[in-house]
């Protein structure tokens, strides 16, 4: 049997960051798991699929692969696609929501991704720091989710994000990467202690530090970054008598020997970068580089970066095991100095 409407129950969301071939997938098993797709019903043929959803029909010949590899669908050469079996249960279906997907967010994302299991449904979503975006995401939210997975750093707007997230049940509720004041109950967090991460990397690196006398942080002053790696940063050279200063544009900054630079943004070590060369300053004897958040490029970089990161990857699997085993622990997440040649 083919039902007329079943368009109204296979749809592809061009605002979600989720693959497409996924969306394609998810929503024919939940249309199962509904009774709104039977066991024999035929199914629509890839051209059917690529025309009426507007995509590639690369994508929708994926999506049909990954639900014949789960033994979901069947199909017959000459006749089609059909409902092969439908005695499965998707027990997990998680709300994703992130600030960006950079290099370091994409370590995060397929950790977690390949932690949680093949087969659990993921909608995902970026919001791209924006407090509008992100709060209307969470409230337009159609589906019943057995998890909400998010990350709260915004640019501008998110003194009340809390209010949105306490909208949430908190039995489902996991809170990533950062913690924010505010919001109640029991829910689960795996996250940074930014200002005191900060503080510890720096006492290990107190030793190549020596040879300096003032730390930079760039910070600049339209950012997402929590204000905590400023105090942290701050606390550490007060207690071991380095002249600190916060910078907040490093195209319009001296660059002098005896400096060490902190930077936060990528784009900001590529200017730092150019400059030091530019001005023919040894890197890792007269001026000092650490980069913020660890990605392959920088063990390459002039020899290698200095990082102070969070372990992006362990946070993924630390996520995945929250969900996995039901529990709503508030965890740290390691933090992480790397020595390299520019320290």
């Amino acid at each position: 049997m083919k039902h007329e409407n079943i368009f109204d129950w296979i749809r592809v969301d061009e605002f979600a960051a989720t693959p497409k071939y996924l969306q394609l997938t998810n929503s024919i098993l939940k249309a199962i798991e509904m009774g709104k797709i039977r066991k024999n019903d035929l199914m629509p043929s890839i051209n059917e699929l690529s025309f009426e959803l507007d995509i590639s029909r690369d994508t929708a010949e994926k999506g049909y692969k990954y639900l014949k590899k789960m033994g979901v669908l069947g199909s017959v050469p000459g006749k089609g696609y059909f409902i092969q079996h439908t005695d499965f249960r998707q027990t997990l279906k998680i709300f994703l929501l992130f600030n960006k997907l950079s290099a370091h967010k994409k370590i995060l994302y397929d950790a977690f991704i390949a932690s949680i299991g093949e087969y659990t449904v993921v909608d995902f979503y970026i919001y791209n720091n924006d407090f509008n975006l992100f709060k209307k995401l969470l409230s337009d939210r159609k589906e019943d989710y057995s998890h909400y997975v998010i990350i709260p750093h915004f640019l501008e707007g998110g003194e009340n994000a809390q209010d949105i997230i306490n909208t949430l049940p908190r039995e489902k509720l996991l809170v990533l990467d950062k913690m924010i004041p505010g919001i109640t109950g029991e829910f689960a967090a795996v996250y940074q202690n930014f200002e005191q991460d900060i503080y510890s990397a720096l006492e290990k690196a107190r030793e190549p530090l020596s040879k300096y006398h003032t730390i930079k942080l760039i910070f600049p002053s339209y950012t997402y970054h929590p204000v905590e790696i400023l105090k942290g940063c701050s606390r550490f050279c007060q207690e071991y008598a380095f002249t600190y200063k916060v910078v907040h544009s490093i195209a319009d900054e001296p660059i002098g020997e005896g400096e060490v630079y902190i930077n936060l943004m990528e784009e900001d070590l590529v200017v730092l970068v150019e400059r030091i060369i530019s001005l023919k300053l040894e890197l890792g004897r007269q001026v000092g580089v650490i980069s913020y958040n660890e990605t392959p490029l920088k063990k390459i970089i002039l020899n290698g970066i200095t990082t102070i990161s969070t372990d992006f990857k362990e946070m993924g699997v630390m996520a995945a095991r929250q969900i996995l085993e039901n529990t709503h622990c508030q965890r740290e997440v390691p933090f992480n100095l790397t020595l390299r040649h520019s320290l």
